[in-house]
């Protein structure tokens, strides 16, 4: 028999949210499922569609941006684990979660990949304008 995880308001956690990753803040519970603040980006989303992973050939090729600094995220508790450690700033673990995803990209190659590189330049642009 499996233990079932329990989570409190104000424990902070990692949670899975589409195909992204983050590390927030239960701020309520909503059996099955716990409302999660956003924090920090530990994976950035994947792009394209999410019923036809990697994937270019489907009607719409979506842009997948990341959930935003506080958002709040209604997620299964299936997809939460325990976070224990220092809660990095937003802005920076958004970079580095897109970089990361850049680098598995340009290795990966690819049609499918090349549309995912050009996203990702797009929303470099948007998160993070240069004035």
């Amino acid at each position: 028999m499996t233990q079932r995880k329990t989570f409190q308001p104000g424990e902070m956690v990692t949670a899975g949210y589409k195909t992204g990753r983050y590390i927030g803040e239960v701020v309520d519970l909503k059996e099955p499922k716990a409302v999660v603040k956003v924090l920090a980006v530990m994976k950035h989303p994947t792009q394209g569609d999410l019923h036809n992973p990697k994937q270019l050939d489907v009607p719409l090729f979506h842009q997948r941006k990341a959930l935003a600094q506080f958002e709040k995220a209604l997620v299964p508790l299936s997809a939460i684990n325990h976070y224990e450690g220092q809660v990095p700033d937003y802005k920076e673990s958004l970079r580095e979660a897109l970089d990361t995803q850049e680098a598995e990209l340009k290795h990966e190659g690819g049609r499918w990949a090349e549309a995912s590189l050009l996203e990702i330049e797009k929303l470099k642009e948007e998160y993070f304008p240069t004035r």
